[in-house]
This record gives C-alpha cells, structure tokens and sequence, in this order.
C-alpha cells in the first residue's frame, strides 16, 4: 500500500493511571504499523516534557487516560504541527469529561443515563442501583457499581478522590454493548458478556473470562439504530479518525450513551479491533488505516 508517512512514532505508557494497558496498546500498535510497512519508533511518555525524534514525520498516540485522551497532548504535538491519529484538543477534552459528554449529548437528543454529579455523598438523589464514577478517568478506573445503601460511602469515596467530586447514574441493566468507529464507518456491534454485572477493570484486562459476540445478536432494526446513534454521538463530541462509543441497552431495547473512547484500546482482548476483524479488516490493516487518516488539528 502506498504510504503518507515512512517513519512514525508510537506514543505510548503515559502518566495516567491507565499507563500498563497503554505500554500494552502501544506495543500492538507498533507491530501492526511495522507488519504494514512503517518505520516505527516507540515512545514510552513518562512525564509531560518529552521528544520525538526529527524524522518522524507523524504520531499514533495509544495513550489511555489523562495526558492521552483529555486534550493535552494533542495540543502539544499540534503546536509542535506534528500529524496525529484521532480526534484534536476541543474534541478530546469533551469526550474525555464524561459531564461534558452528558451535557452535550443530552442537548443533541442523544440518551444517556439519569445522572447527577456530586461532591458530597449525603446529597444523592439517584436510587440504587447505581453507577459512581470519577469524571475523568477510562478503563473503568474509581467506577463502582453499588447495589446496597451500605457500599454507598466508600464507592462515592474512592470516586471523589479522583478529582474531588463524582459522577452519580442510575444504573442500566441489561446488556453492554460498543460500536467502534474510524473514519465515519460504523462498525459492526459489539456486545461484552462478562461473570460480573458490568464491564469492570477486571473483566477488561485481567479475569479473561470475558466473552464477545460479534457482531452481536440484535435485530437489524436494534443494531441500525445503535450504529446510528453511535455515529451521531461521534459528530456530535466533533470526532475525528476514530473512536468507540459505549452503550447499555435495557431489558426493553432501549439504548443509553456511556461515553465515547477517543483513544480505545488496542490490546489484544481490545474491542475496536474486534469490530473491525469481524468487518474482515485485520489488526495491521486497521493500524495502517488510521495511521494514514494522521492530521494536524
């Protein structure tokens, strides 16, 4: 395939709390570029001061979490006009707030879980069950799912110290489900079926018991919608490149935004690009693919 770029560079690791799933990411990524032809060269982001080297001509960041998904680096490296994967500053800082993403959403018809944040527990007005999470987190980080009034104080108190206030929903049983997104092609859905009640941490990156249907058992008429919506909600956050949006669907098919990930995973048990393999777009393929859609913002 002809190439935009020979030599690349893979930002990964990072400063955030999701830094060992991104040195994980970040590994993929660079194999994938290389099977596709690239120079690769790998950055391991251990503080916000960092280099790239000259003749690296653009970016693919798989940082995850703060300094990755929130706006920061992006604004550096188009600052520096340094070509990029995904979405610019504005657009990431939006996505990467799930308060922003609520409010935004909700004034674009888009529907998301009934919901309030809070920065003291005795002010909740959602009933259990909930979800309580912090703001700015991903991967599930500080989110805890509470069921009974008793683990109410130290999941709020885990959540808050974050970012000193928390993210209060009503939880939405039934199934979770994701569709990912790159270059305004809607992937196929995906529907996670865990041990747990949610999609945690752990059934993420360490149980392995997790299982994925792809593309997930709906009818066309469910998964047209939930594609539609996943779409409307990546123009919505003024997307760009690629990204992944997160859903409950109720008992009674009605469909809820969690958020979308900017900068989704790429590990091996990752989600995008299980969406895309079952598309018939390999690992290495996807890679390339976003790499070319590199831009500055």
């Amino acid at each position: 395939m002809s190439r935009r770029f020979e030599k690349v560079a893979v930002l990964k690791g990072g400063v955030s709390s999701e830094r060992e799933i991104s040195l994980r990411s970040g590994a993929a990524v660079a194999k994938g570029l290389r099977d596709g032809g690239y120079a690769v060269v790998e950055i391991d982001i251990l503080a916000k001061e960092f280099l790239i080297p000259s003749d690296v001509s653009a970016v693919f960041i798989a940082l995850h979490g703060a300094f990755g998904e929130d706006g920061e680096i992006q604004k550096i490296l188009a600052d520096r006009e340094i070509p990029f994967t995904g979405s610019g500053e504005e657009s990431c800082r939006l996505a990467f707030d799930k308060v922003l993403t609520r409010k935004r959403l909700s004034a674009h018809g888009i529907p998301v879980p009934p919901g309030e944040v809070l920065t003291s527990s005795s002010h909740r007005n959602i009933p259990l069950p909930l979800v309580v999470k912090p703001p700015c987190e991903g991967s599930s980080v500080g989110c805890h799912l509470v069921f009974e009034e008793r683990e109410w104080d130290a999941a709020f108190s885990d959540a808050i110290g974050y970012s000193g206030e928390a993210l209060v929903e009503q939880f939405i049983p039934g199934r979770e489900l994701t569709v990912g997104i790159v270059e305004d092609e809607v992937l196929p859905v995906v529907e996670i079926k865990t041990q747990s009640e949610w999609y945690d941490y752990e059934a993420k990156y360490v149980t392995g018991e997790t299982e994925y249907v792809v593309p997930a058992d709906l009818s066309p008429e469910l998964t047209s919608e939930l594609q539609s919506i996943a779409l409307k909600t990546f123009h919505c956050l003024d997307a760009s490149g690629f990204g992944r949006v997160d859903f409950r669907l109720s008992p009674e098919n009605a469909p809820y935004v969690l958020e979308l990930n900017s900068i989704p995973g790429f590990t091996a048990t990752s989600l995008l690009p299980k969406a895309a393999q079952a598309d018939g777009v390999g690992f290495s393929k996807l890679c390339c693919r976003i790499m070319e859609m590199a831009r500055v913002h």
